[in-house]
């Protein structure tokens, strides 16, 4: 009977606790409230990392440069919001250093800017036959043997994948992002939830669960926005290869404890993309399709009308 109570007792307490983790963020959070006071921009790779390689340039320094035209396009779109990078420069920071200087800088929003690549396509032909000798067995018994194999003439052709992709970290990474959520509370915690959370032990359960929505909300904002930053592509005539879950981890999306974007700005294997990513108006409109997809992210943070997002791949 007291093994009942107490367990009675424990649903009682994840109940009231997870009632009040609603009562408390709707409260703190009423439409209108500014959620979104600071963005850090990553741009991927830099140093000694080149990233992906075109015909004539390096993913490094496109992404910089994007980053750069990215920073300047938000500022003057968003003036009261403070914009960190982690790199202005060609430098190079181990992916746990990018995510602990976004973590550092209180991030409310973390996108990362990086270009594709796609393998060149293999093609291979039979262009006749040669007589192969082999051997069967040991000793006395080994004999000799002979058989016609093909012979092959290999080639590449440039692959043809163009367009963009945008990613969030994958629902099966969730443990990771709960864990940079636990170590990095204090960037998201308002003072009357940070007390009562508090007030639970480190593992007990009531915590583990205010982690784990706190994970899913981040994830439901990271996929809207990434399938809005994919709508502004469709929109400027960009190819879209849809936003997605990163089915390989990705350090910088788990790793930051808040919403979090990769875009894939386009395919650097590919010519046509290539000129495109190291134009100053391909640039631009990169930028400027970024920036209006965050602009509609932020009134969704004001009005609390994000959309059930469960189709991201």
């Amino acid at each position: 009977m007291q093994r009942k109570i107490v367990a009675s007792f424990g649903f009682l307490s994840i109940f009231l606790f997870l009632n009040s983790f609603r009562s408390i963020s709707q409260a703190n959070t009423p439409p209108g409230q500014d959620l979104l006071r600071t963005i850090v921009i990553d741009a991927g790779h830099g140093g000694k990392d080149f990233g992906a390689k075109g015909a004539y340039s390096y993913e490094k320094d496109i992404t910089l440069a994007i980053a750069l035209k990215l920073q300047t396009t938000l500022q003057k779109a968003m003036p009261d919001v403070k914009i960190v990078m982690t790199r202005t420069t060609d430098i190079f920071d181990d992916p746990r250093v990018k995510a602990e200087k976004a973590n550092a800088a209180k991030g409310d929003l973390f996108l990362c800017i990086h270009c594709n690549s796609a393998a060149d396509i293999r093609h291979s032909e039979v262009t006749g036959y040669k007589t192969q000798t082999y051997y069967t067995g040991k000793g006395s018994k080994r004999k000799k043997h002979t058989r016609k194999v093909p012979t092959y003439r290999v080639w590449y052709t440039p692959n043809p994948a163009t367009g963009t992709e945008t990613y969030i970290w994958a629902a099966d990474r969730n443990d990771n992002k709960e864990v940079a959520m636990q170590e990095n509370e204090s960037l998201y915690l308002d003072s009357a939830t940070a007390k009562q959370i508090g007030e639970f032990d480190p593992g007990s359960p009531e915590k583990k669960i205010y982690y784990t929505l706190k994970t899913q909300q981040y994830f439901q904002r990271s996929a809207s926005l990434a399938k809005d930053v994919e709508n502004e592509f469709i929109k400027i005539g960009r190819t879209s290869r849809e936003a997605k879950q990163r089915g390989v981890g990705i350090w910088v999306l788990q790793a930051t404890a808040m919403p979090s974007i990769l875009v894939e700005t386009g395919f650097i294997s590919n010519p046509s993309d290539e000129d495109y990513l190291n134009s100053a108006t391909g640039q631009q409109q990169i930028c400027d399709a970024i920036t209006n997809a965050v602009l509609h992210y932020r009134i969704s943070l004001r009005t609390n009308s994000f959309q059930n997002i469960s189709d991201s791949q």
